[in-house]
């Protein structure tokens, strides 16, 4: 068996693909991309695979339309390497969004933010204590 997060938009797939390489521009690489061939949806992503981080992801634009979207309820929690990429990726990734938990340092990270980016995907991003010696 396999599982992968999956997430369906409804016409800007694409531009939260491109919106996540530039927030994590080292650990984002795109395995497929298929568009759809006709219809109001033509040229949309029908299908994207991609990898974050070491795990397989998948997004799609449904031309079908609904009446549901994200949530915080559901999140993505990202350890960064270091104060540098955690501090990129918010920037990035909370441009047009909303802050949940603002960037500052908590009794659970050295360093940690709770954002929904403008696409409102959820994404909680962590900098870890140091190891203690």
């Amino acid at each position: 068996m396999h599982a992968v997060p999956f997430l369906m938009f409804q016409g800007d797939a694409q531009d939260a693909l491109m919106l996540w390489k530039r927030a994590f521009p080292d650990h984002i690489e795109v395995a497929a991309l298929e568009r759809h061939a006709s219809g109001e949806f033509e040229g949309r992503l029908s299908s994207a695979r991609f990898t974050l981080g070491g795990t397989e992801w998948r997004v799609s634009d449904s031309p079908i339309p609904h009446a549901f979207t994200f949530t915080p309820s559901t999140s993505f929690f990202v350890e960064c390497d270091d104060e540098g990429q955690l501090r990129h990726a918010a920037e990035v990734l909370g441009k047009g969004g909303k802050v949940m938990m603002p960037l500052d340092s908590y009794e659970f990270a050295a360093l940690f933010t709770w954002i929904s980016d403008v696409h409102g995907v959820s994404w909680q991003l962590s900098l870890p204590f140091p190891p203690a010696a």
